[in-house]
């Protein structure tokens, strides 16, 4: 048996990139048991260019095949969900750079994580999902293959939110409390504890500078939702105008495809929005049901690979079936 040849069954790679992690599966075709996962850093083409993002997933795809026992030519298909493919280019320029690889040049996907949370939380044909991570992001899609979508550019595209967007608002919630514009709050405090400076006018300067990113704190979101629940007025309002956030951009999701009567599962997922903090789970409800009053809120748990692996596994056979042709 030549190298790079192996008698392991055909398997399937699922690959759920986000922009802190990247998690891959691999999967027996056969019999869907997963044979191997492996978790890798982000992958992020925006931040790292598409070479160096997919040299990144291929790294991470070949640990988990070596773990699995397979190499590349055992791959009948590779279905990579991704941060950050917005734009139909995007996904053909890291299609193409994937498909040179051997455990994609068979057959590759590549479309962007939502879909792999949306799965992850409803078999539904008619549905609506929300990614609340370090940034936002979501999706709606319909029976009849119809799919709404957003930018999700951040600011520029009239996003606001995840862990990025409220440690950009304790930077400016705390400012204003040292100099008196705002009302005080804990976050000045806790700002400064996360970042070692004695003033938030060090902060500032340090970020001005660029000797310090904001980026530092995005891990500190858990304390803004504590910080919430102990009665911090600031707190409080960013958790509430997070909820909303997330709660309209279901709603309007669900709207674009006439599936606001309609009682669809709307999935809410992230490291922020699958919190299940009362609160923000409140606003969420308190911005989406007046727009769509059947939509059913489901928070997913379940891993986002989850969903690619089902997703993965659903392409590959039905692209089996359609090579066999019907019955005779």
């Amino acid at each position: 048996m030549g190298p790079g040849v192996s008698s392991s069954p055909p398997v399937v790679v699922a690959v759920d990139g986000g922009g802190s992690k990247t998690d891959v599966a691999v999967v027996d075709l056969r019999s869907g048991t997963v044979l191997s996962t492996h978790r890798g850093p982000g992958c992020s083409h925006h931040s790292l260019g598409i070479p160096a993002a997919v040299k990144l997933v291929d790294t991470a795809v070949t640990h988990a095949l070596s773990a699995a026992g397979a190499v590349g030519s055992d791959v009948v298909h590779a279905g990579c969900y991704l941060t950050s493919i917005d734009m139909p280019d995007e996904g053909q320029a890291v299609r193409d750079a994937l498909s040179s690889l051997a455990w994609a040049s068979r057959s590759v996907d590549v479309d962007n994580d939502v879909f792999a949370l949306l799965r992850a939380g409803t078999n539904s044909d008619d549905a609506a999902v929300v990614v609340c991570g370090t940034g936002i992001n979501g999706a709606a899609v319909r029976s009849d293959g119809a799919t709404a979508r957003i930018l999700a550019f951040g600011h520029v595209s009239g996003d606001w939110g995840g862990a990025s967007g409220l440690a950009e608002e304790v930077l400016w919630h705390a400012a204003r409390a040292e100099d008196g514009r705002g009302q005080p709050t804990a976050l000045r405090e806790a700002l400064l504890v996360w970042t070692g400076h004695a003033r938030v006018q060090d902060v500032i300067l340090a970020v001005h500078r660029r000797e310090l990113s904001v980026e530092a704190w995005w891990s500190r979101t858990p304390e803004i939702f504590a910080l919430a629940q102990r009665g911090d007025a600031v707190a409080a309002s960013l958790v509430d105008r997070q909820g909303a956030e997330i709660g309209l951009l279901a709603a309007s999701l669900l709207a674009r495809l006439g599936l606001s009567g309609s009682a669809v599962p709307v999935v809410i997922g992230g490291g922020v929005g699958s919190s299940g903090d009362a609160r923000l789970v409140a606003a969420v409800r308190g911005a989406l049901l007046p727009i769509a009053p059947l939509a059913e809120l489901s928070i997913v748990a379940a891993a986002p690979i989850q969903g690619a692996v089902q997703l993965a596994l659903s392409r590959a056979r039905g692209q089996r079936r359609a090579s066999a042709g019907p019955p005779g």
